[in-house]
């Protein structure tokens, strides 16, 4: 069987489910110990049960900053070393901003945004350190498509983009690679705020990925030599128009 990834470490935010334990789980089969970071204790000890050696959980509020600043310490104490660091965990709102919770959007903004951002810099000096490494953001086709219906979402992976490009440019010397994965529509918890007739719809035209199909991504990123960058790599079902 081929492990790309045999010897290194993964961590992943928000693994506990979706796009986040699909990637943990499809890097743990190339080989990698991964560790699977969210706040939901029972879920994460329950993927990792299933997903047997080398997979351990680490449980961390991100929207609490003295948890997410002690990040790298747990990861090493768990597996001695990170190699790839993927800023998964993230929250959706849509709807017309004139009718919006600004309160709603304060915490998708700060898990999307700072709590991402902050996570990066808790692990970054020791990727520089060790001159290689792996940074990976989930973003959105709304990081470059201004989705009409989800203003502050776009407004949050906009964000993430920016981060991406410029960070990547920063630390690209030191051997430590930045790149977003940027699906479009994926059947996730994070479509729960979807109108029920628009994913009524979309689920009976085809319009919706599963978690695998980012974790395929994800996968063939990480696996690059180690000359290449990915920097932004956009996956769309076939059915979506943008």
């Amino acid at each position: 069987m081929n492990h790309p990834l045999q010897g290194k470490v993964a961590a992943i935010t928000g693994a506990a489910s979706g796009i986040g334990l699909a990637c943990a789980q499809a890097l743990h089969s190339a080989g990698a110990t991964v560790i699977l970071i969210d706040r939901d204790a029972a879920s994460l000890q329950k993927s990792v049960t299933e997903m047997g050696e080398n997979a351990f959980a680490l449980q961390i509020d991100l929207m609490k900053p003295e948890q997410v600043d002690g990040l790298l310490e747990g990861i090493l104490k768990l597996a001695g070393r990170l190699d790839i660091f993927h800023a998964n965990a993230g929250a959706y709102v849509g709807g017309p901003a004139a009718e919006g919770d600004p309160d709603v959007w304060d915490r998708v903004l700060n898990l999307n945004i700072n709590a991402a951002f902050r996570c990066v810099r808790a692990v970054l000096p020791h990727l520089i350190e060790q001159k290689s490494g792996d940074i990976l953001f989930t973003s959105s086709i709304a990081g470059i498509v201004p989705v009409i219906w989800e203003p502050i979402y776009t407004a949050s992976k906009f964000a993430v983009q920016a981060f991406v490009h410029t960070t990547r440019r920063q630390v690209a010397q030191h051997g430590v690679r930045v790149g977003a994965v940027l699906p479009g529509p994926v059947v996730t918890a994070l479509l729960d705020d979807w109108p029920k007739a628009k994913l009524e719809e979309a689920l009976d035209s085809g319009s919706l990925m599963q978690p695998t199909d980012v974790a395929d991504a994800v996968l063939f990123m990480v696996t690059r030599p180690k000359h290449v960058t990915i920097r932004d790599l956009v996956i769309l079902p076939n059915n979506v128009d943008l």
